[in-house]
């Protein structure tokens, strides 16, 4: 049996599209729906339900697909064992947009170096992937974010800033204490335009300021733009504005208050035998994370 038609089959399948899976496989359309009627031929059998809007699994094709995973996987994991450390294949990693731009990738050239008949296949955005339908080894994600059909590693925690330009500071004036944040206007990230809690501590006290957003984004790069365009304070995670402080187009406010700090997990696909080079990928970004987390200025990211 031809182990390609069985991994077109496994895509076109998740991805319930031939197209999908021809352009994740890098081969025609064409080339994709000969494959899967190829196997079909061989085993007997109806393995997808095809309809002018969609390709669905059939029965036996949900059935053919769960056996059949499992078997990939090891055969991939095989084939790596025994090359030494020779990482080949391809790696699919998905990551959020601004952290992936902006401190991610910047990181990848020296293991892409070390494993160049590896193909890195980066996928971007700041929607949770389905690791398992967009064929993703390992995705990493920020924040408290429960996944039931993963597993998760932590691999770092980088610090929340409170930041406004100085253009808004002229202004507006500077908030001395987060009592005074419901004063002035609010620049809010991903979690919309509603009423929000901003959690602060120090020293042991602990305090929750409610504030009112002026103006919501549901990417991190707006609540960047916006503020760097004096739009108002903004809680941001150091990863999404680190070059804007550094440069001085924003100002850290409420340093010596502490917010809780944001967690970086890797993600791998629950009941999935987890890919060598995935492995591999995470144990070299892991080391190379530790450091990154100091804020301009000294102040740097504590332990969670």
């Amino acid at each position: 049996m031809d182990i390609s038609q069985l991994k077109i089959f496994s895509r076109v399948a998740r991805l319930k599209s031939f197209s999908g899976a021809a352009r994740e496989l890098s081969i025609s359309q064409s080339q994709a729906s000969r494959a899967v009627s190829d196997l079909e031929q061989e085993l007997g059998v109806s393995l997808l339900a095809r309809t002018t809007r969609a390709v669905i699994p059939t029965e036996e094709g949900t059935e053919y697909l769960a056996r059949i995973e499992p078997v990939l996987d090891q055969l991939d994991e095989a084939e790596q064992s025994v090359r030494r450390g020779e990482l080949r294949g391809t790696l699919r990693i998905g990551m959020p947009t601004s952290a992936g731009v902006r401190e991610i990738i910047p990181l990848i050239p020296p293991f892409a170096e070390m494993h160049p008949k590896l193909s890195l296949q980066v996928i971007l955005g700041d929607r949770k992937q389905d690791l398992v339908r967009d064929a993703v080894d390992v995705a990493l994600r920020m924040g408290m974010l429960p996944d039931s059909n993963a597993t998760a590693r932590l691999l770092t925690t980088y610090p929340r800033l409170i930041v406004a330009a100085p253009g808004y500071l002229d202004r507006y004036g500077t908030p001395p204490t987060p009592s005074a944040l419901p004063e002035h206007r609010i620049v809010h990230g991903p979690a919309g335009s509603v009423d929000t809690a901003w959690a602060f501590s120090r020293e042991g006290t602990d305090e929750s300021v409610s504030v009112r957003p002026s103006i919501s984004f549901n990417d991190n790069e707006g609540v960047v733009a916006a503020t760097v365009a004096g739009m108002g304070i903004a809680s941001i995670g150091l990863w999404a504005c680190r070059r804007e402080l550094e440069e001085g187009r924003l100002v850290r406010l409420l340093s010596d208050w502490d917010m809780v700090p944001t967690r970086v997990y890797a993600y791998y696909p629950l009941g999935k035998a987890t890919r060598y080079s995935a492995r591999a990928f995470i144990h070299y970004l892991s080391a190379r994370l530790e450091g990154i987390a100091a804020v301009p200025g000294g102040v740097s990211a504590g332990p969670n």
